[in-house]
């Protein structure tokens, strides 16, 4: 494996001086502007020049495709996934190799369906919370905040508000989080870095980088992995050191749906707040299949922001964000940036 991941790197900084120097060998990677889930895909390479070529490998993202002798890929969608993927035709002819790139965007192939949600309780949310984070371990609610200064890992008392232990995280702008083994996980928005605490004691225990993805948002855990946001459609899923083992991306029958921001793993979907600041405000949760990234759903809270617009005013940044699932109650909380409420919510389809 090891040979086989270096010979990658040898051929992939070849590759890239021959596609700069040898201007003489032209291609073009033909590949539909989109497609959905289920159909079948053909990509051509056109050869531009009459240089004789030896073969061609094509990979759309990490997966090889065959190539037929007349430089046409066909095969079905489904054996890619849903999203944006990079499409890379490696051309070899003698004495050289040319990487000619393109993209293929696959789509849902049915629409999301509107959940509803029933309210059960209210109960107080401290309205100094710029809430990132908040997930139920063992009968209490923990809370990540944001913003330097005021980046903050709470354990709460959900019923009265009273946060029971707080730990500062200082000089970083803080935050999603999820408690997996007894260790807090915690996400900062551009250090480049998340740091682990133990969930008894708060005290820090190390600390784990990013790699694909440049920012962190929201978080969450499945029962092995840790899964991670960064704004973007993308949900990263990771192993305990932080490592990234793989992605899916956030994909309805009409697009891409980035900006995802604080998430939640509930039985095989990811409920996932957007962040939308835009006029008029929009306080949605997605549902999405862990597997495959599909949009199957969407919640409109909208009503729950118009109850606390009704006390006090909000920022457009104020958004909601926070959802934390109670597997005592089989129920949902979820809460805004600056809330001064938190609801209790059953969600249905």
């Amino acid at each position: 494996m090891k040979f086989l991941q270096y010979s990658v790197i040898v051929l992939s900084s070849f590759i890239v001086l021959t596609s700069c120097s040898r201007k003489d060998y032209d291609f073009k990677l033909n590949t539909p502007e989109k497609t959905i889930l289920g159909q079948k895909v053909t990509i051509n390479l056109e050869q531009l020049s009459d240089e004789k070529i030896d073969s061609v490998q094509l990979f759309v993202g990490k997966k090889q495709i065959s190539v037929e002798k007349n430089n046409t890929a066909t095969f079905n969608s489904t054996e890619i996934s849903v999203g944006n993927h990079q499409v890379t035709a490696l051309v070899f002819a003698p004495n050289v190799v040319k990487k000619v790139t393109n993209s293929l965007k696959v789509y849902a192939n049915t629409a999301p369906k509107a959940y509803s949600y029933k309210l059960l309780n209210v109960y107080p949310h401290d309205k100094n919370a710029y809430t990132q984070g908040l997930e139920f371990h063992n009968g209490y609610l923990y809370e990540t905040t944001g913003r330097v200064g005021t980046s903050w890992l709470r354990k709460v008392d959900y019923k009265t508000g009273e946060v029971l232990e707080q730990k500062n995280l200082n000089d970083f702008f803080g935050e999603g989080m999820t408690i997996m083994d007894n260790s807090v996980y915690w996400l900062t928005w551009l250090g480049g870095r998340g740091f682990t605490f133990d969930v008894n004691t708060f005290k820090k225990t190390g600390e784990f980088h990013y790699n694909e993805s440049e920012q962190g948002w929201g978080m969450t855990h499945n029962s092995n992995q840790l899964i991670k946001s960064d704004g973007t459609n993308k949900l990263y899923f990771l192993n305990k050191k932080g490592e990234e083992q793989r992605v899916i991306q956030a994909t309805s029958n009409k697009g891409f749906i980035d900006k995802l921001n604080e998430i939640e793993y509930v039985n095989g979907k990811i409920y996932a707040n957007r962040w939308i600041t835009s006029t008029p405000v929009k306080s949605i949760i997605l549902i999405i299949d862990a597997k495959t990234g599909i949009i199957n759903g969407v919640l409109d809270l909208n009503d729950l922001r118009e109850q606390i617009l009704k006390e006090q005013n909000l920022n457009v940044d104020e958004v909601l964000n926070g959802i934390a699932y109670n597997p005592e109650t089989k129920t949902f909380f979820v809460t805004g940036k600056h809330w001064g409420k938190m609801f209790e919510i059953e969600i249905s389809e």
